[in-house]
């Protein structure tokens, strides 16, 4: 067992030492015509808001929403004719699967996805409208790939990793050449991190180009595996992963890709679901683009760079975001930033009292969202009646500002949220 250990690493040693920058122009020629060359976006208000000069590269707008397909096709077209004829499976909860099913019908290959039980049916039902078969089990990520070896093993498909595999290192690698290219003079490349893929190509592209440029991954607070893969100095697993970014709401890195983020990576930064949150309603605001929480991974560490004055290419990863969780995540996001209160008090059981408040709220500028005031609501005073009350505002020193008039106008609030 010992042995059959030692020669694997020593095989992902070899691996991360022969891969080059021909490997990842190869890919970038498989790609051609099937992946759009998503063009950077200056951005005036995120460069203003960390002092660097930054521009989006926005895979949210690439074909099927993220860059998984680069990857996904890269190492599916260069399967032999009977690894090809075998079809393909993979596990996924989201853009690896829809990826792969993308390029398996693109290139006349039967594909199998094992997706968690759990999977909004939208993500489901985008992945079979492009010609994969769909297995629904269990309740994650990891029962579904379990699933998915299981019938490997039994059918004979051949497996497409959705990271800890050379050519999707590779494909995902193309990322960075288009930045380059477009951004002759970046100092920097930031990349989400979930099982490490995306990172790996992005840095191997990187450096072999230009090995001045700094290449920073970033990582979920709540599903930093590859931070503790760092710490540990060897890939270990988290006990558990818990984030709105659930494209990188990964457990273990792949052995190959904490490799080649070991060997090119400069840097790993963590964000907390305050920040994911908040990049999320900056980016809809500011640049009318819609992203998922893993995509804005790059947009939430801006203010954490060790670095000013310099031209910074941020990655947004995917888009394929549903309407209920984008309602969620900007509903947090605006609490959270102090655009929006939900407070309620205690007002006296006699006409006027809701005239009072309401004049209140107007005078110091407060937009009522909603109000719920019932009078057979039962307080602890008999002549009292609660009102509960939902206003949009500017920041948090304008919540002061209210709650301060309110107590000077004799009303005790109490904040719901």
């Amino acid at each position: 067992m010992a042995e059959e250990i030692q020669a694997e690493a020593q095989n992902i040693e070899e691996i991360v030492a022969n891969s080059t920058i021909a490997d990842v122009y190869n890919a970038a020629k498989q790609l051609n015509g099937v992946v759009k060359k998503t063009k950077l976006i200056e951005s005036p208000f995120f460069s203003d808001m960390c002092g660097n000069n930054v521009f989006l590269k926005p895979e949210n707008l690439q074909n099927t929403g993220s860059f998984k397909l680069r990857g996904a096709y890269n190492k599916i077209s260069q399967l032999s004719d009977e690894e090809k004829k075998r079809g393909v499976i993979t596990a996924s909860a989201g853009n690896h699967a829809q990826g792969v099913a993308f390029a398996a019908q693109a290139l006349g290959v039967n594909a199998v996805i094992c997706m968690p039980a759990t999977t909004p049916i939208l993500k489901v039902e985008s992945t079979k409208a492009m010609g994969a078969e769909v297995v629904l089990y269990g309740d994650s990520f990891d029962d579904a790939y379990e699933k998915s070896l299981e019938l490997q093993r039994k059918k004979g498909y051949t497996y497409i990793h959705p990271f800890n595999d050379k050519q999707v290192i590779l494909g995902q690698g193309t990322t960075a050449l288009e930045i380059i290219d477009e951004l002759k003079d970046v100092d920097a490349i930031l990349v989400p991190i979930g099982g490490g893929g995306f990172a790996s190509g992005v840095a191997l592209a990187t450096k072999a180009v230009n090995p001045q440029v700094k290449v920073i991954g970033i990582e979920p607070e709540g599903a930093a595996c590859m931070e503790n893969a760092f710490a540990r100095g060897q890939v270990s697993s988290l006990t558990a992963v818990d984030t709105v970014a659930d494209g990188c709401a990964v457990k273990t890195p792949g052995e190959l890709t904490y490799a080649f983020c070991k060997k090119y990576l400069d840097q790993i930064i963590t964000v907390s679901e305050l920040e994911i949150m908040s990049a999320l309603l900056s980016l809809i605001e500011k640049h009318k683009l819609i992203a998922e929480g893993a995509g804005v991974l790059s947009l939430a560490a801006l203010n954490k760079l060790p670095f000013k004055g310099k031209n910074v290419a941020a990655i947004i990863s995917g888009g394929n975001i549903d309407i209920s969780t984008i309602s969620a995540l900007i509903d947090k996001a605006l609490i959270a930033r102090g655009r929006v209160i939900c407070f309620s008090v205690l007002l006296p059981d006699k006409p006027g009292q809701l005239l009072n408040v309401s004049k209140i709220l107007a005078d110091n500028n407060a937009n009522v969202i909603k109000l719920d005031h019932n009078q057979s609501k039962v307080t602890d005073s008999f002549k009292k009646v609660a009102l509960e009350i939902t206003i949009e505002t500017h920041n948090h020193d304008h919540i002061n500002k209210i709650i301060k008039a309110m107590n000077d106008g004799g009303y005790s609030v109490d904040k719901i949220y």
